[in-house]
């Protein structure tokens, strides 16, 4: 594991290594346009050798393998200068968006997740886990799809308390591996753009259908008797005149296994193909892992799937990379002539197929392995670059929520007003009441959010928080469907439904409800919500109801002592609103409708 830098500092790391990657870039650049300057030096040297040779006779033309040795030479050496000189830019780029998460400027930067959305899931939307300035965003450095899509599961689906501090170990261990950080970022650019995870675990599971091959070990066996039998059969030709119709005869037979053999080789040649390029680029990821040191159980554990009958899978990959390479030299002009007698096609297809079906079940636990310490590290990243942020404590008391001094993750923390939120034993729901814009909403956010931090395993916006499993229900965000012919208040009652469906899950539920049942009258309203809320209580879930309809305050006097009101409130101020975000008991004892209505100009 690399030195520690100062966990009270990213800001002055970041600085640290930016200037030194600006640096380095600078310094491969010039180097590159030096060459440069060499290849074109040495070009003109090569016309001027060419002229005085051929045109003047003067020189032999032997002397123009100098230049253009040299320029060969040369051209491997810019091409050496570009790449390292493409690895320090993206280091930069790496530490300049570490700088715009510090800086709260990191929205449209980064990957968003898009592909993750979803509509039906109980809080994804409601809570701005994907898309533009989403929680995703601001959490994801992975550079693969497997980490990516590891990330977004743990994001979208709660996880025991014994893997959340599993994770949280991990997390706290890699949090000052800025080394790792950033090889895992460098890397995995190239993995990104090159490697297929779907494409890659079909073909080594062998999902790609083609024709059966007889019996592996048995093909193997004869196939290496019959070649050798070639080989026997021509050296005692050769030396003891030995008759050819038995080296015919051992050709025959190699023909006949051929023949049976060649449709099943060249589905298997053809088939690990792009497979093949996909695990090179893969096996430099696996080999930086591999040279990690670790100590925390989850990352132990990780470290060990990697194994495969006791070898990394570095080692493996170069085998199968070995293979690759002699069955491509198969085009050899020499091999044409010796290859179909040696079976040199036939059992190299062979050795491919026997690695695949040996290592191929292992390669879904490399990706894995590789997704899960891309997640990881993204989660170790946000801890260090938030080191006033805590992990939160899980408790056996169930259901439960304690946070003190709750701030949004998304919301720069000179914006965020902080509030405490405790819910569970006797107490199971607030009713928070308040203005327009006065803060309900995203009081709602604030602590859906920082539970799904939480059951991810990554530190949350607070001084401190202690809960139990939870799982994540809301209705913020329902809109209505023109194509699915529902109204915003059918969306939000089959959204209820599902609520009230996932009380029977094996994790107490936390609903967080914005503006209970807003679109229909307020007699209905008022049964409605009562009745939806009790049940939700009456079945062991917690959570927080947002109104500015005062009608639904009862809700907390009928529920009492399980229920409780609070609410948010806003100050005329010179004929302006403002607002103060702090959460206070009680109910909220005025409105600012009239007054946002007539600060805009309406005449009311």
């Amino acid at each position: 594991m690399d030195a520690p830098a100062p966990l009270s500092s990213p800001r002055i790391e970041y600085t640290r290594r930016l200037e030194s990657r600006r640096t380095e870039s600078a310094r491969l650049d010039r180097r590159f346009r030096t060459l440069g300057n060499f290849r074109l030096l040495v070009a003109v040297g090569f016309a001027a050798i060419a002229w005085f040779s051929i045109a003047r006779s003067a020189v032999t033309p032997w002397l123009l393998l100098i230049p253009a040795l040299t320029f060969v030479v040369l051209l491997i050496l810019s091409e050496r200068a570009a790449k390292a000189r493409g690895r320090a830019n993206r280091a930069i780029a790496f530490y300049e968006l570490g700088f715009c998460r510090l800086d709260d400027c990191w929205a449209g930067r980064g990957e968003t997740g898009e592909r993750f959305r979803d509509s039906a899931h109980p809080y994804a939307e409601d809570l701005d886990l994907f898309g533009k300035a989403g929680l995703f965003e601001l959490l994801c450095t992975a550079r693969t799809r497997m980490g990516e899509e590891k990330l977004a599961r743990w994001l979208l689906a709660p996880a025991s308390a014994d893997e959340i501090r599993e994770r949280q170990s991990a997390v706290e261990e890699l949090r000052p591996a800025l080394n790792l950080r950033e090889d895992l970022a460098l890397l995995g650019e190239d993995v990104r753009s090159g490697v297929n995870p779907e494409e890659l675990s079909a073909w080594a599971l062998g999902h790609s259908v083609g024709p059966p091959l007889p019996p592996l070990s048995a093909v193997r066996i004869v196939a290496a008797i019959l070649v050798a039998l070639v080989l026997l059969a021509l050296a005692a030709w050769g030396m003891f005149g030995l008759p050819p119709i038995f080296v015919l005869a051992v050709l025959f037979l190699e023909g006949v296994l051929g023949l049976r053999l060649r449709s099943a080789i060249a589905h298997v040649v053809q088939a690990v193909e792009r497979p093949s390029h996909d695990l090179a680029l893969l096996s430099a990821v696996l080999k930086r892992l591999e040279s990690e040191p670790f100590t925390s159980p989850r990352l132990l554990a990780l470290r060990q799937d990697l194994n495969t009958g006791g070898q990394p899978p570095s080692r493996q990959i170069a085998k199968l990379g070995r293979l690759i390479e002699l069955l491509d030299s198969r085009d050899h002009l020499l091999l044409r002539v010796i290859g179909p007698p040696l079976f040199w096609t036939t059992q190299l297809a062979l050795a491919i197929e026997a690695w695949r079906r040996s290592c191929g079940p292992a390669v879904a636990r490399w990706l894995n392995a590789v997704g899960e310490m891309e997640a990881l590290s993204a989660l170790a990243s946000y801890a260090y670059e938030h080191p006033d942020d805590p992990f939160p404590e899980f408790t056996g008391d169930t259901p439960w929520f304690d946070g003190q001094a709750l701030g949004h993750p998304l919301l720069p923390e000179i914006r965020s007003v902080r509030n405490d939120v405790r819910l569970g034993a006797g107490l199971r729901v607030l009713i928070v009441s308040g203005s327009n814009m006065s803060g309900k909403s995203t009081l709602l956010r604030t602590v859906g959010t920082n539970t799904v931090l939480a059951m991810a395993g990554a530190p949350v916006r607070a001084r401190s928080l202690r809960l139990s499993p939870l799982a994540v229900g809301a209705s913020i965000r329902v809109m209505d469907s023109l194509q699915g012919g529902s109204s915003r208040f059918y969306a939000e009652i089959t959204r209820l439904r599902h609520l009230v469906d996932m009380t029977r899950g094996p994790l107490p539920l936390l609903f967080l409800l914005d503006e209970l049942l807003h679109g229909t009258n307020s007699h209905d309203r008022r049964i409605g919500a009562e009745a939806v809320v009790r049940s939700l209580v009456d079945r062991g879930a917690i959570g927080l109801i947002t109104t500015h309809d005062l009608a639904l305050v009862h809700i907390a006097e009928a529920l009492a002592p399980r229920g409780a009101n609070v609410h948010f409130e806003d100050h005329l101020e010179n004929g302006r609103i403002s607002f103060d975000y702090r959460m206070r008991e009680g109910v909220v004892e005025k409105s600012n409708a009239l007054e946002l209505m007539r600060s805009i100009g309406l005449d009311v």
